[in-house]
């Protein structure tokens, strides 16, 4: 298979995996949290930067990429590693996130999904033999399946025809997935918030037996405990042999939540969007560098942090670029804030290797200072 799964150990206090995943761009350890470079780069920041951070594998959109620059144009370039210079591993998403997102603006049928673009209006067509073609031709190591991603809340009987829907569609993304020598398919569960419909889109997913498998639909805007409670009843349904993704999760709790129930693969655009607004992860809790009172605070953005940011740069200086609308701000938020989630989930897999990631979440929390409904 062009992508593998390598169990390691199991945390005997939580249950928690160490494991490694084999791509024909190298190996990662999980639970890992992969950065997002939405349009072939992870925003502000180099490949180099981001590699030198530690990040093995990094995720691109799927839906982005083929309104601009074209996937053809990226196939003609060798691929998304050669485009972008990335020699690690990639992940593309089918782009259902995005074409459901646009609302008004796309019609769903068994075929697929009519939209306009967001970019010009234009209109297109996406279904599942076509994002098959354009991940095919992006060429990245792990590609998903085509799936609706239906909305919180939604009645019962639209996220039943919905996760449907879903199956159906990954079926068909098999049968027209081209590269599987050297780029793996993963399947995506649906189901919303329904137990019986998360159960029966695993089993039917993992009878077809996909080289890894994401949860997709959570984390949009549902209660924190209520994701929780889905990956509960639905994580121990998916193989053990294979890498678990939990699609769109970046929060530093949800990631330590998500990996203590199993989870190996987390994504998320969090760390880069907030940064972009002046807002940093530190290990007493969230920052926001903008504010007033950091104008003439010359400590670093974490003292507990070894970033480039932290080791270089104060507050103040943040603040004041961040104020001025200078780009190199945002680049320091945005390095500090990716260090602190990559350099977090290496502490995770210590604390798996060590069979106490209950005893690190509970301690990080109370440093973090999140409550009881634990939400950054």
């Amino acid at each position: 298979m062009a992508v593998r799964y390598e169990l390691i150990k199991t945390c005997k206090q939580t249950g928690a995996r160490l494991g490694r995943v084999h791509t024909p761009h190298g190996t990662f350890e999980t639970p890992a949290f992969m950065p997002v470079g939405t349009q072939a780069t992870v925003k502000t920041m180099s490949p180099e930067e981001i590699s030198g951070m530690g990040a093995n594998i990094i995720l691109s959109n799927t839906y982005h990429l083929f309104l601009r620059p074209g996937h053809q144009i990226v196939k003609e370039a060798g691929g998304l590693h050669k485009f972008m210079n990335w020699n690690g591993a990639i992940l593309t998403d089918s782009g259902g996130f995005q074409v459901f997102s646009l609302s008004n603006l796309r019609k769903i049928t068994e075929e697929g999904v009519s939209f306009r673009s967001h970019l010009n209006g234009e209109k297109l067509f996406i279904g599942p033999e076509e994002a098959m073609q354009i991940q095919n031709a992006l060429g990245a190591d792990i590609m998903m399946a085509f799936d609706e991603c239906a909305p919180y809340p939604a009645e019962y009987d639209y996220v039943k025809k919905s996760m449907e829907r879903t199956t159906r569609w990954a079926e068909r993304c098999l049968r027209a997935h081209e590269r599987k020598e050297d780029q793996a398919l993963f399947g995506i569960v649906q189901g919303g918030m329904y137990q019986d419909l998360r159960e029966q889109s695993a089993r039917d997913l993992v009878q077809m037996d996909f080289p890894g498998y994401a949860i997709g639909g959570l984390s949009v805007g549902e209660p924190f405990p209520l994701m929780y409670e889905v990956l509960d009843y639905t994580v121990p349904l998916l193989p053990d042999n294979k890498p678990r993704y939990l699609m769109g999760v970046g929060s530093p709790d949800a990631l330590i939540e998500g990996a203590l129930r199993g989870i190996d693969m987390f994504d998320c655009v969090l760390p880069t969007r907030i940064a972009r607004n002046g807002t940093c992860m530190t290990s007493q809790g969230r920052l926001v560098v903008r504010n007033a009172k950091f104008a003439r605070d010359f400590t670093p953005l974490d003292p507990n942090c070894d970033c480039y940011t932290c080791k270089n740069y104060t507050r103040a200086y943040i603040r004041h670029l961040i104020k001025a609308e200078e780009t190199f701000g945002i680049r320091l938020t945005t390095h500090h804030n990716l260090h602190f989630l990559i350099k977090l989930m290496e502490k995770v897999r210590q604390a798996i290797r060590e069979d106490r990631l209950k005893d690190f979440r509970d301690q990080f929390f109370a440093q973090y200072g999140l409550g009881e409904n634990r939400s950054f």
